[in-house]
């Protein structure tokens, strides 16, 4: 997603260009949004994969409301309960739990939010939305794991909101919570949205990684990876 703020004036810029135009997408099983904070639900890029895309919409209880009001079509909406799950193309789709909060202007937790387990015949992802770190990892981990990968939220923390946003050292506690092979960060490299610097959750998430002995892969921006033969970190952001 693009945006952070409703108000123009107001964002922050990006930090690096968007890896890939939405036209140059593949054809996609599902378009899963985590909840409906600006950076995670822009109004333009739903107009886009509406244009270029025939996939569903799966999203948390209540966004369904947004994407109706954006004129997106009723049958390509689906809504999820946290524990609910659907088939999209080869994937099922589960909405897990997470800690966080929702709102859009003035409106606040009128909708859902939600971690997400993404299984295929061969694989199972887990992504962590945005979120603080809560008992709940564990239990998913329990029900769903274990995981080839984990996409956990690492970035824009602050000692002022604990409880909405995972610390880099707080965010490998999750993955092995979840019990995943692969570590991947996320909601870091795009936007400056905390007090500190752009690098600093991925240095000491590496740090971290290397005291739990967990296995760390950290891509440039669009970067594809094999998670069978995962990278050497190598500090890339670093030179930036």
């Amino acid at each position: 997603m693009e945006r952070t703020s409703v108000t123009v004036g107001c964002r922050p810029r990006r930090l690096h260009p968007v890896p890939v135009s939405i036209d140059q997408l593949p054809t996609l099983d599902a378009i899963v949004i985590s909840h409906d904070h600006y950076d995670h639900l822009d109004l333009p890029t739903v107009r886009a994969l509406l244009r270029t895309q025939s996939a569903p919409f799966v999203v948390p209880l209540g966004i369904g409301a947004h994407l109706e009001r954006w004129q997106v079509p009723a049958d390509r909406i689906i809504e999820l309960d946290w524990d609910e799950s659907v088939t999209a193309g080869p994937l099922r789709l589960t909405a897990t739990a997470a800690q966080h909060f929702s709102g859009r202007g003035l409106s606040r937790d009128g909708t859902l939010w939600a971690s997400w387990v993404v299984a295929g015949p061969k694989r199972r992802v887990f992504y962590s939305g945005d979120t603080g770190y809560f008992d709940g990892f564990a239990a998913i981990g329990q029900q769903h794991g274990p995981f080839d990968v984990a996409l956990v939220q690492i970035g824009a923390y602050d000692p002022m909101w604990p409880d909405i946003h995972m610390t880099p050292e707080e965010g490998v506690a999750a993955h092995l919570d979840v019990q995943a092979h692969v570590l991947i960060p996320v909601h870091w490299a795009t936007f400056t949205l905390a007090p500190h610097a752009w690098g600093q959750p991925v240095d000491r998430l590496w740090r971290e990684a290397k005291a739990q002995d967990v296995t760390l892969v950290v891509p440039k921006p669009g970067e594809r990876v094999d998670i069978d033969a995962p990278p050497t970190v190598d500090g890339w952001w670093q030179t930036l």
